[in-house]
């Protein structure tokens, strides 16, 4: 499995969730064993020598690719969902999407004052979500050191709102 081979399985949907916009969808990593390896021995790879303390993934699609990796890890995997979803006390932070607006919450007693995290998610567009969850990470007293994704949209220059902290995905698509 290549970066190319990858980007065989990645559906890209024009006018989801709304017109104008084009949804890459990833469901073809996940139902392929192949290319799901490939992303998670690529992770793997990544930070094998990096130190971690936990490992934060975005919902929902982000719970996919951190889980095995903190797992391997053998690091606390801290799940940052949206408003309305965890049952205990929470931080939250609001932000803008591309096409509108949402909250994440995280759970605030598993967030670690000093921990070093690595943050996932599928797909990185604008940054907006992931600038989102590491602010709520570093109000809870965790340091985002880097962020992984599958996919990158660089096009949108999600490195404007991410500076300060490394972003790696797997494969980039420049607005094609």
């Amino acid at each position: 499995m290549t970066d190319k081979d990858l980007d065989k399985v990645i559906k890209k949907v024009p006018d989801f969730p709304k017109p104008g916009i084009l949804f890459y969808d990833i469901t073809g990593i996940i139902t392929n064993p192949q290319a799901f390896n490939y992303c998670i021995s690529r992770i793997e790879e990544t930070y094998s020598d990096k130190k971690i303390d936990a490992v934060a993934a975005i919902e929902a699609r982000g719970f996919l690719f951190a889980a095995p990796f903190a797992f391997q890890k053998s690091v606390p995997l801290i799940i940052i969902r949206k408003k309305g979803k965890l049952p205990r006390e929470t931080l939250s932070k609001r932000f803008s999407l591309e096409y509108g607006e949402d909250e994440i919450q995280v759970h605030r007693e598993d967030v670690k004052k000093g921990d070093r995290v690595l943050l996932i998610d599928d797909l990185i567009a604008t940054g907006g979500t992931l600038k989102a969850a590491s602010e709520l990470l570093r109000e809870g007293g965790a340091e985002v050191t880097d962020i992984f994704c599958v996919v990158g949209l660089p096009f949108l220059n999600y490195e404007n709102l991410l500076q300060g902290i490394k972003v790696t995905t797997l494969i980039n698509y420049h607005g094609e």
